[in-house]
């Protein structure tokens, strides 16, 4: 039987090992990118990725094979799926109204309420500008009404607040733009004469440690050390009566159990409550002649501490979900602290810091928590009040939109809603 043989002209030998070579390596990158996708923990789709424009119907028709695809493989490997808002957790919606924004946006700022007026300090405008005065909020009239500057050498961000009512004490933070190196100052503001006064330093600098006056002594706790990224565990204090020191120094005092910066510290019925925060920070990039923030290793924890009057601490029920940067996002309402927005853990596959956008209640009766409704957006470092059954926050730095929880604008908007706590 005759055969057939195919011409060689069309097939030489280069040609053949040319395309085993294109198919060897089309198979070893469909491979690699299967074991990328896999081999983690979580498959990662954000919800806000863009999609290149097609002529015609093709767009649509690739979306929706896209989309199809997607659904099957939620199917099949649902642990493995992590949108970006998955921290989110469900609660009511609140019925939000803008107030008149602040005059400046910022960020990693201050405030204390006394009474109807609402003083808000420093903070960042940019990463490369902070700002050096107070504004002033009059609840009454619902209006921005003053502006003061700040000593030169007081902390422009990360500093810690407390009052007794006239007085407001304003300790150690940041001085500068970027990362810049702490200060260990201390001052007091008189709100009645706006005029201010030192007191004596911290024994070391400290990045947004909880502050308090209790018993009449202000207790400095914790914040991150002068590299900006060791948590500190050392707890001082300092007698204080009005403006004046009743001491040269500060004494040490009983250590916190949990170090790190950015946590809520609260006085209620002769106890202080510790609330949330984090370890670690950005630090200073090394050499930067600018101080360039770079990042490090952080995590982010939901714990609560109580400090009795007997100088111990106690651990109570922690937070919903780990809650950071809310040193002034906190009102007591009702025998309840109201907590404003923050950060949680980052996102396990991007790595990508994670907002927060729920508004949270612990029942100091109880001592148990609840989410009492969301806010507007996800925000960090808010500055909350609270004023004839309205909710107030201004500040801090939102998120990128619905559908992506990661920071981006710095605000100076203000937002209240009627609070109402059974």
């Amino acid at each position: 039987m005759a055969m057939t043989r195919f011409p060689q002209k069309n097939m030489t030998t280069t040609n053949v090992v040319f395309i085993w070579l294109v198919a060897i390596l089309g198979v070893a990158f469909i491979a690699n990118v299967l074991w990328a996708a896999f081999s983690s923990g979580y498959l990662f789709i954000p919800s806000n990725s863009i999609i290149q424009p097609l002529p015609n119907d093709t767009a649509t028709i690739r979306i929706h094979q896209k989309d199809e695809a997607a659904r099957n493989l939620k199917k099949h490997y649902p642990a493995r799926f992590l949108s970006g808002a998955y921290a989110d957790l469900p609660a009511p919606d609140l019925h939000w109204e803008e107030m008149p924004p602040a005059p400046v946006p910022r960020l990693d700022g201050a405030s204390i309420q006394i009474r109807n007026l609402f003083y808000v300090f420093a903070g960042y405008g940019t990463i490369n500008y902070v700002h050096s005065h107070v504004d002033v909020f009059d609840f009454d009239t619902n209006k921005w009404i003053d502006r003061f500057s700040m000593p030169k050498d007081m902390a422009n961000s990360h500093l810690g607040v407390a009052s007794d009512g006239r007085y407001i004490y304003a300790i150690s933070g940041q001085h500068g733009p970027q990362c810049r190196g702490p200060t260990s100052r201390v001052f007091v503001l008189d709100t009645e004469t706006k005029k201010w006064k030192s007191l004596p330093s911290l024994p070391a600098p400290r990045y947004a440690a909880a502050t308090q006056l209790w018993r009449g002594r202000l207790h400095v706790m914790g914040g991150s050390m002068e590299n900006r990224h060791t948590p500190g565990v050392d707890h001082w204090s300092l007698g204080v009566k009005g403006d004046q020191a009743l001491e040269k120094q500060w004494r040490t005092e009983i250590p916190i159990p949990r170090g790190g910066p950015h946590r809520a510290c609260i006085l209620w019925e002769d106890r202080l409550y510790i609330i949330g925060g984090q370890e670690g920070d950005f630090m200073a990039k090394p050499g930067s002649p600018i101080f360039k923030c770079s990042r490090r290793h952080e995590v982010v924890y939901g714990d609560v501490f109580m400090l009795d009057e007997e100088m111990n601490w106690k651990g109570l029920p922690a937070m919903p979900k780990p809650d950071s940067h809310i040193e002034c996002a906190w009102v007591i309402v009702n025998n309840s602290i109201i907590i404003t927005g923050g950060t949680t853990e980052k996102h396990p596959v991007t790595k990508r810091m994670i907002l927060v956008g729920e508004v949270f209640r612990f029942n100091l009766e109880t001592m148990t928590w609840s989410l009492v409704g969301k806010l507007p957006f996800r925000v960090k470092t808010t500055l909350a009040g609270f004023w004839n059954g309205y909710l107030y926050f201004t500040s801090g730095q939102r998120d990128r939109g619905p559908d992506n929880p990661q920071p981006r604008k710095v605000i100076s908007d203000m937002w209240r809603t009627k609070l109402s706590l059974s």
